[in-house]
């Protein structure tokens, strides 16, 4: 059972081969043995999780179930879940119970999943290796001496360790993708606004985008399925027809065309990753895939241009904490925001005061036409050079990270070289593309390797189909960490 994928896992509920209770305990026994050493979850709550399993047995005995009833789900702490301790990693929120669901949550509540806790992850999101958290480090099941990725680094370890089969993730500069890629999962971040942002705390309103993770494409698919839908309450929210996302998992790729951009492809990747990338390219074509050298030019501006809007944005988000826009409460909650004043005084951890004084500057009198609007026009022209790009090819591809997992403390020293992470990555939510992170192999370390592919505007369903196609001849995604 805990390496089924979902579909699996769902064909065993419905003919009772297994019970949701029986399954959910089966992952909360993995996360009360497992836990104290990876520390992934924050908060876990046995009776409250198996209240939701029995509820979704009711439903499956009652012939009312879906493709996700009763499978238990964990959901990374900055959505908003009623009943449940919302810290978004953060000491300021240490006692915040959510008076209500995010959008995101509500609706796994009406597919009828079970949530079996909430994840560890960098303070407001803001990081990318989970070592900013209030509650300490998520560590790697591949090697607990390196970081997990981040900030989803909860979310990847416990789907790495076996203790969740899919989670839900955050991706505002590859937050979903590059932890995906350093514990060896799949992990999609969707076009901007096909995800509902309400109830999830805010760290860049413009480029926040939730979305799936999991072991496999087939997983994705089903749980953005899920995920995905119109919300007035987000005045991002895009509304467009419901959409099937694995209605083309088993199109054949015979010509498809891979765009390889060459900026990309430079110096900076690992000669580990290079390799492991090389050979999921190869594989592509033995599938009928054609590749095609594309350039995004002003790729190279993507971490400048991001670390002046994301800082901006957040600055502004944590000084106002606007609860009713950005969804850190309903509108008639005001206990919250008086929280928030309150706990000032504690301070945040050092990263996001980091950015928080980046984004007051270069929101600054004198300093916001120099920085913040220059930093909007390269992401024109960033979303600009993708549109070029799509005019000669399907997907595009790359590295998700330029090396395997880091050891702790490696980079924390260096805020460039951390930032620099997620160069692959930055670009997708710049431009807002929809994004995706499968493993593809192995480095240094005996450390996953994951390779990025890129889609167009809401060409997730695509993106899925590529990704299962070539894990259906490899298996790469099953492998397991000795943990």
């Amino acid at each position: 059972m805990l390496n089924s994928s979902l579909k699996q896992l769902s064909a065993a509920l419905a003919v009772k081969k297994i019970s949701s209770v029986e399954l959910t305990g089966l992952f909360l026994d993995r996360i009360e043995a497992l836990n104290p050493a990876i520390n992934a979850f924050i908060t876990v709550d046995r009776e409250k999780s198996l209240g939701e399993a029995r509820v979704a047995d009711a439903r499956i005995a009652a012939g009312n179930a879906g493709p996700l009833t009763g499978i238990p789900v964990a959901h990374k702490d900055i959505f908003c879940a009623e009943g449940w301790l919302t810290t978004c990693g953060s000491k300021m929120l240490s006692n915040f119970v959510s008076p209500y669901d995010a959008h995101v949550i509500a609706r796994f509540k009406a597919a009828g999943t079970v949530t079996l806790g909430k994840t560890n992850m960098d303070e407001f999101a803001m990081g990318s290796s989970n070592e900013t958290s209030y509650y300490g480090p998520v560590k790697n099941p591949w090697d607990i001496g390196r970081v997990p990725g981040g900030s989803s680094g909860g979310a990847a370890a416990c789907i790495a360790a076996r203790m969740a089969p899919a989670a839900t993730g955050t991706d505002t500069g590859g937050s979903i993708r590059q932890p995906a890629a350093l514990c060896g999962l799949t992990g999609l971040k969707p076009t901007y606004g096909v995800v509902s942002r309400y109830g999830m705390i805010a760290f860049a309103s413009s480029l926040d985008q939730g979305g799936p993770m999991a072991k496999s494409a087939e997983d994705c698919a089903l749980l953005l399925s899920a995920m995905a839908g119109f919300d007035a309450r987000d005045s991002t929210s895009l509304e467009r027809p419901a959409e099937d996302y694995s209605r083309s998992l088993d199109a054949p790729l015979a010509g498809l065309k891979i765009g390889l951009p060459k900026e990309f492809f430079g110096e900076g990747m690992d000669a580990d990753v290079r390799a492991a990338v090389e050979e999921a390219l190869a594989q592509y074509r033995k599938l009928g895939a054609v590749t095609v050298e594309v350039s995004l030019p002003n790729s190279r501006l993507s971490v400048p241009a991001y670390y002046v809007l994301a800082p901006a944005e957040a600055s502004s988000n944590l000084s106002r904490f606007d609860g009713v826009r950005y969804g850190y409460r309903a509108p008639e909650y005001g206990d919250l925001k008086d929280m928030y004043q309150k706990s000032r005084a504690q301070g945040f951890g050092s990263e996001v005061k980091r950015r928080i004084l980046i984004g007051a500057y270069v929101l600054s009198h004198g300093y916001y036409d120099a920085y913040y609007l220059q930093a909007q026009r390269l992401r024109r022209l960033i979303a600009q050079d993708f549109e070029a790009a799509f005019q000669v090819c399907d997907v595009i591809m790359s590295p998700t990270s330029p090396s395997v997992a880091f050891a702790f403390g490696a980079k924390s020293a260096d805020p460039v070289q951390m930032y620099l992470s997620d160069i692959y990555t930055i670009s997708t939510n710049l431009a807002g593309l929809p994004g995706m992170s499968l493993p593809c192999g192995f480095g240094a370390g005996n450390m996953p390797v994951g390779l990025q592919l890129i889609g167009n505007y809401f060409d997730e369903a695509r993106m899925l189909n590529v990704a299962h196609q070539y894990q259906q001849v490899t298996d790469w995604h099953l492998r397991m960490p000795a943990v």
